[in-house]
């Protein structure tokens, strides 16, 4: 049954499983099946667009980033290989994929008896984030039972964590009813909310520096392509440094430009058709609440972190720290992670950052910055546990490289913390790690509501903040 499931998944993936779900749950919400169709179509096409344009932009600016690493001369022990080596990993033992069937049937029944008001089945293949942390813990400890116990809570963590942001995650983004619950990603939730709160209190919503406010300020310079193409020559500027005598480097940096740019302008249409996918869902479930005399049951389903990549001050942000993550994995002491696959990806792990701060660019440097650091140092202390399980299931290491990681997925200060703390087997320390867990699901869920007023209060702030800005009271 466990391989039925991986084949499953190996081939369909998102773009086919998530508008099978959309489909069926729009048909159990009485969506007459032509709509039903529709809806799940666009789903498909919205993600299949969204592969296909990260897809072609990735090898364009790769080249680029990884001649500016080397570039560096730097000579660190633990090299990133991709988000991609650790999904192999993840799919490739057992217990691992023991979690994909169980992680799948425990996410469904949470949903089923409310005890989560997030449907995080439909991206089921991001689950190998837990089934990653899962086999490195099984190969370090050879425990089954504790291994399964990580994963499951790792798993309830990361649902509280989304249950907190869904809110804002769908506002900010444009998608109704929808959220972002990649593990690797939503544990940055915490670190998000503090930093926000704590720039806000210092004054940095102040500092206008969002798509909306720059295109005011520049004039069409200011504009997403326009801004894309500044940053993109910017990048391919860096990566080229030593070849600017030649051809082929004005070239590539030409090219970056041009690309950078195209993704401003061709994603917003992608994500327009994908958010059209979910108004069927949405408007059924209003419908449903009126007809019944109820309360509607607001939930949110989640979908591949793939759809909020593209968005203006995601994706600027992104490039932006590219340069700043290499500097801090030269100069910060003990650090021995040197980020290089996914350097690309850091788009993706900062979406949290940017929704929970209304786009405020400047805000999101400096909370991505610290969140990135942070992973450099749960690298580190992890990276040697994970090459020896890439290792046992036949990953070839890259010459050269002592250790090997993923960036992307393993810069996770919350999983990575439960990953240690299950490492020592002490009953004492994992008993603690689920006593916070039940604290902080009892708290979210009796403050919720308020919970969400206040993500969109900072966010009002923000806006507010714009509107001082402009009549010239604030800097």
């Amino acid at each position: 049954m466990l391989d039925v499931l991986s084949k499953i998944m190996d081939a369909f993936g998102a773009a086919i499983v998530v508008p099978v779900i959309i489909f069926f749950i729009a048909l159990l919400m009485k969506v007459k099946p032509k709509k039903a169709f529709n809806a799940a179509l666009n789903a498909g096409i919205g993600l299949t667009g969204f592969n296909m344009i990260i897809g072609a932009y990735t090898p364009i600016v790769t080249p680029a980033i990884n001649r500016m690493v080397e570039e560096t001369g730097v000579n660190l022990r633990i090299l990133d290989t991709g988000w991609q080596a650790t999904s192999v990993v993840a799919y490739s033992t057992q217990v691992g994929m023991i979690f994909l069937a169980l992680g799948l049937a425990l996410q469904a029944i949470l949903f089923v008896i409310k005890f989560t008001d997030i449907f995080m089945p439909s991206d089921l293949w991001n689950n190998y984030s837990f089934m990653l942390w899962g086999s490195m813990l099984y190969i370090s400890t050879k425990n089954l039972w504790l291994s399964i116990g990580l994963m499951v809570l790792s798993n309830l963590y990361c649902l509280v964590f989304t249950e907190i942001v869904a809110k804002r995650w769908s506002v900010y983004y444009g998608y109704p009813r929808c959220t972002m619950s990649a593990p690797h990603h939503i544990c940055s939730v915490p670190l998000a909310m503090a930093m926000d709160w704590i720039l806000t209190k210092l004054g940095a919503n102040k500092v206008r520096w969002n798509p909306e406010t720059l295109q005011d300020k520049l004039g069409f310079l200011g504009e997403p392509t326009s801004l894309g193409f500044i940053l993109g020559l910017a990048l391919g500027l860096a990566g080229n440094f030593m070849r600017l005598n030649t051809l082929t480097g004005w070239g590539e940096i030409m090219v970056i430009g041009i690309s950078t740019s195209a993704i401003m302008a061709i994603f917003p249409k992608i994500a327009g058709i994908f958010a059209s996918a979910f108004t069927a869902i949405t408007d059924a479930s209003k419908s449903t609440a009126k007809t019944s005399g109820g309360k509607d049951r607001v939930w949110y389903l989640a979908i591949n972190d793939a759809a909020g990549y593209g968005e203006t001050a995601t994706l600027l942000t992104g490039m932006l720290l590219i340069p700043i993550v290499l500097l801090l994995a030269i100069f910060l002491p003990g650090n021995q992670t040197l980020p290089m696959v996914d350097l690309i990806a850091i788009p993706y792990m900062i979406e949290l950052v940017i929704c929970i701060s209304n786009g405020n660019i400047f805000k999101s440097l400096i909370s991505g910055a610290i969140w990135c650091a942070g992973g450099l140092y749960i690298i580190t202390a992890v990276a040697p546990i994970f090459t020896q399980v890439a290792i046992d299931v036949g990953v070839n290491l890259p010459e050269g490289a002592m250790m090997i990681c993923s960036f992307a997925v393993m810069t996770n200060h919350i999983m990575g913390i439960l990953f240690l703390i299950f490492m020592t087997q002490n009953p004492l320390w994992i008993g603690l790690s689920v006593v916070v867990y039940i604290a902080l699901y009892a708290f979210v869920r009796i403050k919720k509501e308020a919970i969400h007023a206040y993500l969109e209060n900072m966010a009002k702030l923000e806006e507010e903040a714009g509107i001082v800005s402009e009549e010239g009271a604030a800097v």
